[in-house]
């Protein structure tokens, strides 16, 4: 059995085992991080079934490309990376077949709430959806799973200067999409 420290079995020793082809060492790793990887496929294609995907096409890389990982301490950072690029993938492909429409069942609606927090979260929602894949995924890593801009730039595979960059146009392109719709809503509540 692997060994335990406080509860969490020690990375090194099941990165080891999994890089000289121990599937069971492997899926112990995954396990791990399933939850946080799905989170964060979530969050930058906003769609569960092309998260799932992402997360499957990262999982079956990684195992796949893992006998090459040269620096063991370095896992989470490169299983990030290779979520990062399954999620463009993704958002590729789904941009090609943009016709397909997706009915969302009835316990995934909104419901009003008359504190206006729920219609502030959709509104924001809104304004990542219409983002682009490298906006949203800045934004995501650096706001919603907390990374620096060293570990960010280090997680999408991209220099900090491109980073930096990046989160500035981000957080100018998400402002402006919150400031329009805004002004919209008011119209629209004036008229009404």
């Amino acid at each position: 059995m692997w060994p335990v420290w406080e509860g969490r079995v020690a990375d090194a020793s099941l990165i080891a085992a999994a890089v000289s082809g121990d599937g069971d060492a492997f899926a112990a790793l995954a396990s791990i991080r399933i939850d946080r990887l799905y989170a964060t496929a979530t969050l930058m294609l906003r769609d569960r079934t092309r998260a799932e995907d992402a997360v499957q096409e990262a999982l079956v890389r990684a195992w796949r490309d893992l006998p090459a990982l040269r620096e063991h301490e370095r896992f989470d950072a490169w299983l990030r990376r290779l979520l990062v690029r399954a999620c463009y993938d993704e958002a590729r492909r789904t941009r090609r077949h943009r016709g397909n429409v997706t009915l969302l069942p009835h316990h995934d609606r909104g419901v009003p709430d008359s504190s206006g927090e729920l219609g502030e979260r959709d509104e924001l929602d809104a304004a990542l959806e219409r983002l682009s894949t490298d906006h949203r995924a800045i934004v995501v890593h650096h706001y919603y799973l907390g990374l620096s801009l060293p570990e960010l730039a280090d997680a999408l595979d991209i220099p900090l200067g491109t980073a930096k960059s990046r989160l500035h146009y981000a957080r100018r392109a998400l402002r402006d999409s919150l400031t329009t719709s805004r002004g919209r809503s008011r119209s629209e509540g004036d008229v009404a």
